[in-house]
């Protein structure tokens, strides 16, 4: 069976020529008599110029706000998921906190309070006594505060064999509380001594009141005309 060919749809050839001169003979006082093109043209123009006017008036910032919603929107999504999770391994941060909560107060324990800071001073001086060493200078320096601690440097110089100061540096790391032995340097004295020049630093928990007096003092700091 032969099939029949659609007819061509033939447009119109639009003649430049004709359209120009038609506007030049356009008559603004009675636009009902303007040829067909140039009205084609001027509605065209205006169409096109109130989508521009709606464009940058109404429609760009009504998308503008779209794209920050859906951003918002993503943020809010990303929270919500983070809540979640949180939400469903709460036990298991409790427990992880109660785990460092032990484990802090362990290390609280190594620390001294004010009253037993004379007796740890003692402790560490008996402990060069004992090895046969030498001090030419034991002196306890002012005390650093912390967050809930205070730090305090005792300056040493100390002479003796080098198996009796590393047995010193042994002694200190075993005592019950946290010493530290720094800025250590070692000289010859004589053919069988050495000097030891450092710092031991010793460390001591802040009682309540003290913490109070801080907490304080950090308020008054922070306030407009405060101490600094």
């Amino acid at each position: 069976m032969k099939k029949i060919a659609a007819p061509k749809i033939k447009l119109p050839a639009i003649n430049f020529q004709q359209l120009a001169d038609d506007f030049k003979t356009l008559d603004p006082k009675d636009p009902g008599l303007w040829p067909l093109g140039p009205r084609l043209v001027i509605l065209a123009g205006v169409f096109a110029g109130l989508l521009c006017v709606a464009w940058f008036l109404g429609w760009s910032p009504q998308f503008d706000d779209l794209e920050s919603k859906k951003n918002r929107e993503s943020q809010l999504k990303e929270e919500w998921l983070d809540k979640k999770r949180q939400a469903v391994n709460l036990d298991a941060y409790r427990k992880q906190k109660e785990e460092i909560d032990t484990s802090f107060g362990e290390l609280l324990k190594q620390l001294p309070n004010k009253a037993e800071m004379d007796a740890m001073i003692v402790d560490i001086s008996q402990a060069a006594l004992t090895r046969g060493l030498k001090i030419e200078l034991f002196k306890p320096g002012a005390e650093a505060r912390k967050e809930f601690y205070a730090e305090l440097p005792i300056s040493i110089l100390m002479n003796g064999s080098y198996n009796d100061l590393a047995q010193f540096a042994g002694d200190l790391a075993r005592l019950p509380r946290i010493v530290t032995l720094n800025n250590i340097k070692l000289k010859p004295k004589s053919p069988t001594a050495l000097g030891l020049d450092g710092t031991i630093v010793t460390y001591r928990y802040l009682d309540a009141e003290e913490l109070a007096s801080q907490r304080k003092a950090q308020k008054t700091a922070g306030k407009p005309g405060g101490a600094k």
